[in-house]
């Protein structure tokens, strides 16, 4: 349950540049990424939507095998690619990344913008393997390397993030058939 690879982009569209270490911000996402800095594609979506995305470096490679194109994690345009972790069940939870505290806020699959990007057809092939939107509660340092791990509202509260009534809502996201 590992981070693989950090990657970030100053603006939408922009080539993404791999990062071995970088800062999250609590409230914006992944600094010097284009939607902590108030831009990207999706900017107007809700913020605790857009602040991270993470995706799983198996997922990706299963695409290109059936697609039979070379598709790389970064290609994917998410900011963190992952190993071992079953994203999907990080929505509507905490989780740690680094230093950092995460809410999972919604899976992610891919829209046409990726497909203009890339030039491949993706939004079929990578829906339910798009990854999850996160929340940035508490900021800090991730690393290339760093585990990924699930942790209890008891310890997010001893970490500063809401819980109770006032615990982040999760958006459910039906993927096609």
């Amino acid at each position: 349950m590992t981070v693989l690879e950090i990657w970030r982009t100053p603006r939408a569209a922009a080539p993404m540049q791999r990062v071995a270490t970088a800062r999250l911000l609590a409230g914006q996402g992944l600094e010097g990424d284009r939607y902590a800095l108030g831009g990207g594609t999706w900017a107007r979506y809700p913020d605790l939507e857009k602040q991270l995305t993470l995706i799983d470096r198996d997922g990706v490679a299963a695409v290109a095998d059936e697609l039979g194109v070379a598709l790389t994690s970064g290609d994917t345009r998410r900011n963190v690619v992952t190993s071992g972790v079953d994203l999907p069940a990080l929505v509507g939870a905490y989780f740690c990344v680094g230093d950092a505290l995460l809410f999972g806020m919604k899976r992610c699959p891919p829209c046409a913008h990726l497909e203009r990007l890339t030039g491949v057809r993706l939004v079929k092939a990578l829906a339910a393997r798009g990854g999850v939107n996160a929340a940035v509660l508490v900021g800090g340092t991730i690393t290339e390397g760093d585990v990924v791990r699930p942790v209890s509202d008891e310890e997010a509260a001893e970490r500063g993030a809401p819980v109770g009534p006032d615990r982040p809502v999760p958006r459910i996201v039906a993927l096609p058939d």
